[in-house]
């Protein structure tokens, strides 16, 4: 872990940028923390309609195994910058860390635990992200919290994985949102979906999904591993054994030669995001593209090339 954060303590500032934000507002309390989100509006003069047709509001969360991030690193920013000067309003989230101060160790003999702490931190996760939807369709911060495509980083990813699934498959954490609530879609950056009841489940298809994954990923399966009912299923099994099978809309880049930056690469990655969010968001479009991207434009993060031993 110590590797993990001197990493990040290096890269982030290094990627700072200005903003449009907003305001600051407090969505939820908890025992441990108080909950905010960061409301970035699009830079005037944007284009917001696509043929009359408004962009979502992406809602973000932040990645750092769930033991350390923020939702206002500076590493974030350069993105945010991209989205807002194209029209796209952005809220950047909280959420309680749930391993951190935990004893979390995949090696044999705490697997079964660490797969167990690691499914609760993604249900405190779904259920924080949940309030900050709540909070968006209560006040009027300038979003459309009817007109949002949720998005995540490594941990985040997985929220938003696991948000997608919930709203689709309705849990007691979904019993805040109204009936019927759905996003309008979902960009995953090195996500998976932990479960400890088998296989996800979909009982209404999912809104259009963007997932990029970076094919040696040894931090975030990109892949899966099963033991028992518990499992992890990365971009690579939701694609193959559910989404293509299941009709459901899903774009896939499996970046060859990349691990866990795959996480971080935002603005390489935006032309991707860019046609999803226009075409499979906005125009509706049922485009399913499955892409094996191997481009040395792409540029390696070496140091976010961690593995699970790495962060914990």
């Amino acid at each position: 872990m110590k590797r993990f954060l001197i990493i990040l303590a290096i890269l982030l500032p290094s990627l700072a940028g200005a903003q449009n934000l907003a305001g600051t507002y407090m969505v939820a309390q908890r025992d441990t923390c108080d909950l905010y989100i960061d409301v970035y509006l699009p830079t005037p003069g944007s284009e917001t309609e696509i043929d009359g047709k408004a962009k979502p509001s992406i809602l973000f969360l932040f990645g750092g195994g769930f033991i350390i991030g923020s939702r206002n690193d500076k590493g974030y920013m350069p993105w945010f910058k991209i989205l807002n000067d194209n029209g796209y309003g952005v809220v950047s989230a909280d959420y309680r860390l749930g391993l951190k101060g935990l004893d979390v160790r995949f090696d044999l003999g705490h697997l079964v635990k660490s797969a167990d702490l690691t499914i609760r931190a993604v249900d405190i996760g779904v259920e924080d992200t949940f309030a900050a939807v709540r909070y968006l369709l209560d006040n009027n911060v300038g979003i459309d919290a009817n007109n949002l495509v949720i998005a995540g980083s490594s941990a985040g990813a997985m929220i938003t994985l696991r948000s997608v699934m919930e709203t689709c498959t309705p849990t007691s954490r979904t019993a805040i949102l109204p009936d019927g609530f759905s996003f309008k879609g979902a960009m995953s950056f090195a996500g998976a979906i932990m479960t400890g009841n088998g296989r996800p489940v979909y009982q209404t298809p999912p809104p259009p999904q963007l997932l990029i994954h970076g094919t040696a990923d040894g931090a975030v399966n990109y892949d899966k591993t099963v033991f028992g009912r518990r499992g992890i299923y990365g971009s690579s099994a939701l694609v193959r054994d559910i989404f293509a099978k299941k009709g459901y809309t899903y774009c896939i880049y499996r970046y060859v030669n990349h691990s866990h930056d795959m996480a971080a690469n935002f603005v390489a990655t935006w032309p991707e995001q860019k046609l999803f969010l226009e075409k499979n968001v906005v125009a509706g479009l049922n485009r399913i593209i499955d892409a094996t991207v191997d481009d040395p434009a792409i540029p390696v993060i070496k140091s976010l090339s961690v593995s699970v031993d790495d962060i914990y």
